[in-house]
């Protein structure tokens, strides 16, 4: 490992990160995440339907969706409108539903949805990462609501998940990439993982040439002390509540 980066993080350091509950009144539940320079709010909304596949089945579902607001970005990003969803949102938003349902028994919520919403309030660099991370904190207190108002029996979330970006930059393994460092990696990965040490999903790309597998391992390594460490701060957070 070389010296220190330009934030003055050693390569296997995450940002700082925070996670505030309870920071939208309405949802059921909501947090805001920031990691470093990025802010995220993720909501979660309980709906009294399951999705249209699952209707008479007695099971119920998780969905999310993702975006950025206008000014989260140095120039202003376009607001989406509904049916122009542009396929980066469309990938992620499928991404953070696939990883909060790996930790959810959804035989056990009868018949109706959560609705995550992830909206990037402030990006710079693992918006994706951030949001899987911040959503598992507010489906969990949208799911303790339910049980606690007795209309679940028990808790359908049966693990934890967090997430966190890995890459290689100036040849060099590193944690949690800021934009800086994202917009110059030669190999960018998104790794969502369980409390087990399980991979949930793995997103990987060499963006100049390729990786070995020795640097496959270093940042598998140090995605898993990432998202240890984020799985830690949900808890305490949760604990809190």
């Amino acid at each position: 490992m070389s010296g220190l980066r330009y934030d003055g993080r050693k390569n296997d350091e995450l940002r700082p990160v925070e996670i505030i509950p309870d920071y939208i009144m309405h949802p059921a539940g909501s947090v805001l995440i920031s990691m470093g320079n990025t802010k995220v709010i993720c909501t979660a909304s309980v709906e009294e339907k399951t999705a249209a596949h699952l209707k008479g089945t007695g099971k119920g579902w998780v969905t999310a969706e993702y975006g950025m607001l206008p000014g989260s970005t140095s120039s202003r990003k376009q607001r989406e409108r509904k049916g122009k969803i542009d396929g980066r949102s469309q990938e992620i938003q499928r991404l953070i539903g696939r990883a909060l349902r790996s930790v959810v028994d959804m035989d056990s919520m009868g018949e109706r949805s959560v609705w995550i919403d992830c909206d990037v309030i402030q990006a710079d660099g693992g918006t994706r990462t951030a949001s899987i991370t911040g959503a598992y904190v507010a489906m969990v207190l949208a799911f303790r609501k339910l049980v606690n108002e007795g209309v679940l029996d028990s808790m359908p979330v049966k693990g934890c998940i967090s997430a966190v970006s890995v890459g290689i930059i100036d040849g060099e393994v590193r944690l949690d990439l800021p934009y800086e460092e994202d917009s110059r990696a030669g190999v960018d990965m998104n790794i969502v993982m369980n409390e087990k040490g399980e991979y949930v999903e793995i997103q990987g790309t060499a963006e100049d040439g390729a990786f070995s597998g020795e640097e496959l391992a270093r940042m598998l390594e140090y995605a898993k002390k990432g998202c240890e460490e984020l799985m830690a701060a949900q808890k305490e957070v949760l604990e809190g509540c």
